[in-house]
């Protein structure tokens, strides 16, 4: 009785020896699986502060530009791998040459692809501007603050007699005001309104 007690003790310790390799192979996948998933998500979230970071810095250099003004546009897009598309309007072409400098001088901008188109020497282009401007922001306009600043809120696009509007205002109202005040002045032949209306007090 004892003999067979002690052979059956024997193989069931013997079953549960073997059977610790099978099930360390089992968990080792998970565990790799699992680091792979926990790598994979650490480097999404670095990339996204990564470019989260790009963006800001981008959008500080161009609205710091020198001459850059009410008459033109500039925007960025980063790509997570550090390439910047700049894109926009500009009067004067040093603008796209100086953006481009100034971008590519950001630590983690790897490229720069320049994309700003410089509009064309009009002197008809010239006159519309400045009547869109006094349209929208004489001294008994409503949304006459929008011009204030060294990056006005607002920013009047023209290009061979088309106009886009272009910025960022605090309700729809205003939105709405700039448009019919803009659509008003003489000469255009098409308006654009393109302004982004402000969310939870942010601007985008």
């Amino acid at each position: 009785m004892k003999k067979s007690l002690l052979l059956m003790l024997t193989v069931i310790a013997l079953s549960f020896v073997v059977s610790l390799p099978v099930f360390a192979d089992a968990v080792e996948p998970q565990k790799k699986k699992k680091a792979k998933l926990e790598e994979k998500t650490s480097r999404a979230e670095s990339e996204a502060r990564n470019v989260e970071y790009l963006v800001k810095e981008v959008r500080k250099e161009l609205v710091t530009l020198p001459f850059f003004g009410v008459f033109d546009w500039l925007e960025g897009k980063v790509e997570p791998d550090g390439t910047v598309y700049l894109r926009g309007e500009v009067t004067r072409p040093t603008l796209k040459k100086d953006a481009e400098r100034r971008v590519e001088k950001i630590e983690g901008v790897e490229k720069v692809i320049n994309e700003i188109e410089v509009l064309p020497l009009s002197t008809n282009d010239d006159r519309l501007r400045a009547a869109v401007f006094r349209a929208l922001f004489n001294a008994n306009s409503p949304i006459a603050r929008y011009s204030l600043g060294a990056n006005p809120s607002i920013h009047i696009i023209v290009n061979n007699g088309r106009l886009t509007l272009k910025g960022v205002v605090s309700t729809k109202a205003d939105s709405d005001i700039a448009n019919v005040r803009a659509n008003g002045v003489s000469g255009l032949f098409e308006v654009k309104n393109e302004l982004q209306v402000e969310t939870s007090g942010k601007k985008k």
